[in-house]
Formats: structure tokens, sequence, C-alpha cells
């Protein structure tokens, strides 16, 4: 049955000397994102209910956030024809407030170019001190005369800047997606990322159906249709509010991403059984492979972070699972007393996350190349503890949420090389119902995040043959004879 959202204590109103101010609330959130490392869609949801501010500023919040964490190397690009300095050597509230300044400017034609530097200027006097207030309006100003014969680089003379600059995304990323898959596929990719993602829901099973969920949202204005990926997936359009989306649904949906949804389908645990899942916040699988036990067994949902724990006990809580136990727990270090003990291990490995950009577009510019590299011997780490714990009958998910094949084929390949007795155990296409050893999800291919999966199992031994038909053999040969 589905619940809807508890209800809270009246919020404390408080007196501001000032109204809300949308820029204001989105450099703030922006400084979260590019200073601290927060994720963009986690940030925004906790800043913005607290903001005071009207739907129309909400959405003007967003599109300023996202736009300027976007094309933030574009943004950067243009800003270094007008800054006679590095842009690392400025403090970064004042990079930031150019940033999103330049975003206007250039992105958004229905901002005046006036409000666009003047409220820039203002909150330079917020963060800086009068000579700050002075740059970041020369810098902008100059920005604004020079925009229209500003120099680009030419798609025939130099076709990955251009790229890079058009599409926002760096350059070192699309010269390795072009050895990959192709000029041409490199931009379908780069099109899919800045895209706006939908919202995909999971309905949780144990309270309603997928069909059920589908049709109220329907009636209540939701576009939404059935997710040709996963049998528990729906995917939103349109929706006319968040907020009445949990007050209404409560209980009855998770947001988790279509390909996200297939690890929970592949791993397949059955009620009553132990699953051991090594990196589990923010909780969509563990959630999906709790509900598919239905709420019976073990989900031992492991972080390295009190916090995130928090979150995946909220997630199980809200859902209404008793079958989740969490466990501040490292993936490389082996817990004595799981040894042998799991039915199925899930290791959602942390990854580069190059599948997602889509949805955290900040990964695009704090990730590097250099990064790559110190992936792959962490995944190989925890597949290492998986084996331990997993009983001689048992099996082990690998997946990721990149695109990178060390980490995805590679990785699995230099696994199976250093266990003979585990292979690819093998399984449906969640389209078209043929049984694959992998799966890779491309975006530009297949329309969802770029995901990976693959399911091991260990090799049965050969059956030894006993001494009796060794004898019987013997003698029949003899007879024959």
């Amino acid at each position: 049955m589905l619940k809807k959202n508890p209800p809270k204590p009246p919020r404390q109103t408080t007196t501001n000397k000032q109204p809300p101010n949308a820029r204001m609330t989105a450099i703030k959130i922006i400084n979260r994102i590019l200073k601290d490392g927060a994720y963009s869609n986690l940030v925004l949801n906790e800043m913005l209910p607290e903001a005071g501010l009207s739907d129309l500023d909400r959405r003007f919040v967003t599109e300023l956030v996202y736009g300027t964490v976007k094309t933030l190397g574009t943004l950067d690009w243009i800003l270094e024809h007008f800054v006679s300095r590095p842009l690392a050597s400025l403090e970064p509230e004042t990079r930031n407030i150019l940033r999103l300044g330049v975003y206007q400017i250039y992105f958004l034609d229905r901002v005046p170019v006036s409000a666009a530097v003047n409220e820039s200027v203002n909150l330079a006097k917020h963060f800086g001190h009068p000579g700050i207030v002075k740059f970041v309006n020369a810098v902008l100003r100059s920005s604004v005369r020079q925009k229209a014969t500003l120099d680009w680089p030419e798609q025939a003379k130099a076709p990955l800047q251009h790229l890079a600059l058009t599409a926002y995304h760096p350059e070192w990323l699309l010269r390795r997606w072009e050895q990959e898959f192709g000029l041409a596929d490199t931009e379908k990719l780069c099109a899919f990322d800045n895209a706006p993602a939908p919202l995909t829901l999971r309905a949780n099973t144990l309270v309603t159906t997928r069909e059920e969920l589908l049709e109220k949202l329907t009636a209540d204005g939701f576009t939404a249709q059935a997710s040709t990926w996963s049998p528990d997936g729906i995917v939103c359009t349109k929706i006319p509010s968040l907020k009445a989306l949990f007050n209404k649904y409560y209980n009855g949906f998770y947001i988790q991403d279509e390909s996200s949804m297939l690890a929970g389908r592949v791993l397949n645990p059955k009620p009553g059984s132990t699953v051991i899942d090594m990196c589990s916040a923010p909780g969509g699988k563990t959630t999906h492979m709790a509900v598919l036990m239905e709420n019976r067994g073990q989900v031992r949902a492991c972080d390295i972070y009190p916090h995130k724990l928090d979150l995946i006990k909220a997630n199980a809580a809200r859902l209404g699972l008793k079958n989740v136990y969490t466990f501040l727990q490292d993936g490389t270090q082996v817990r004595e007393t799981w040894v042998g003990k799991a039915d199925y291990v899930l290791v959602d490995a942390p990854c580069s996350g190059l599948g997602v950009l889509n949805r955290r577009a900040e990964a695009r510019w704090t990730r590097t190349e250099a990064d790559l590299a110190a992936f792959p011997p962490l995944q190989l780490q925890i597949l290492e503890t998986a084996v331990q714990y997993a009983k001689p009958a048992g099996q082990i998910l690998y997946s990721t949420c990149t695109l990178e094949p060390a980490e995805n084929h590679g990785l699995v390949a230099r696994f199976l090389a250093a266990h003979p007795d585990w292979h690819l155990a093998g399984f449906k296409h969640p389209l078209t119902g043929e049984t694959v050893t992998e799966l890779q999800l491309l975006p530009q291919r297949d329309g969802v995040d770029g995901f990976y999966l693959a399911l091991l199992a260990r090799t049965a031994p050969a059956v030894e043959t006993t001494k009796a038909t060794d004898t019987a053999a013997s003698e029949t040969a003899g007879a024959a004879e």
C-alpha cells in the first residue's frame, strides 16, 4: 500500500533583511561544487528547498548551476582572453563569479547583458574587496565588447578543440573516445551528455506494481512511460512537482537510472539468501535487491563513510525494507566472519564515471586523464575481497558506470587470468533475451547511461570417476578382448 510522506513539524520562520536572491544562491551552490567537490544534483537538492525562492527563481538557479558547470571548459577558454594572469591564481569565489557572469552573457540570450554584469558585480561585493569588484566589472565588460569578434577554433583545422569548446567536454577525453568509437560516435556521445536527463523511477514492487504506479502518475499529469530496459522502471520526461511525487507516492518508488536498475535483475538474489553489497551508497542497487528478495534474507550494505550509511538506512526505511543491514566496511579489507558466507556479492566498483556525465556534469572537469590509472588496481582489490566472501556456489556481479575498457572488460579479463577457477556465468540481455557474458551499454548507441555488467561464478570441478566405474570399464575392455 502506497504511503504518503509523514507530516513534518512546521518550519520556524525567520525575517531576512534582504529578499532571497537567485544568483546568490547559484554562486553558493557553484562554489560548493567546484571549490568543495560536492555533487551538483545532491547540493542542489540540499540547498534549493532552503533558499526561499519562487518556482521561477528555482528553475533559474538550476539553469545557472547546471549550465555553468557543464560549459566550464568553454567559459575558462573565453575568460583566458580577458584575464591577463592564470585563472588558477584567482580566488575560487572570484573565478566562479566570472564563470557565472560569462555563462549568462554568452549562453543565456534572455538575460540582459547589463543584468549579468551588474549582478556579478554585486556578488563580487559580497565575496571580495573593492579591487575584486573593479576587476570583475572590467573583465565582464571586456567579454561583452569582444563577444562578436572572439576567434573560435575552426572545425576543419582543429576538430577536437572545436568539439571540446562547442560540446563542452575536455579535449583529452574526446581524444580517447575518438580512438575508441570514432569521431561521429564521439559527437553523439557528447550530445547525449548535454541533453537533459529524464527522471527515472523504480517501482517498489513490495507495495505496488509498475503498471499501477505508471497509471497513477499519468493521471496526475506526469508524462511517463515504462522503461524498455528494466521491468521495474518508469521514465518521466515531465513532472509537475518533485515534492508532490514524494508526498503522494512516498514509499512507492526509488529514483534510479535505467542502467543501474539492471544490476539487481542480473544478480537476481533469491528470497532468504545472503547478499553482500561491497560499495553500496546511496543504496539504489541495495534496496532493489532487498525488494527482489521479498524482504527476506540479508543484504549487507557496506560503505566507508558513516553519513552515506545513514542515507542507505533512510532509503531502506522509506521503502519499508527490513532485510537491509549497514556496515562501516572498506571493500579492500576482508571481514573474516564473512568469508565463505555470501550467496551473492555485488561489486559496483568505484570508477571514473565516464558513462554518466549527463547526470554528473562536474565530473567532466574534476576528472583528469591521469586519474584513470588509479581505478583498476582498486577495482581488482575489491574483487579479490569479494572472492573470499562468496560461497562455493556463490556468484559475483561486477559493474561500473564507465566506458573505459581497462575498468570493464580488461579488468574482468585480468581477474579471470588470476582466478582460473572462475568464469563468466552469462545472463539474459535485457532487450533481446539472448545470453551474453558481458554487457557494455553505450549512451550514443543504447540511449541510456553508460554501464558495464559481468556475472562471475566458480567453475564446477570436473567429476572424478569412481574406483568402481574404473573397474567396470576395465572389465568391459577385458571382455571385449
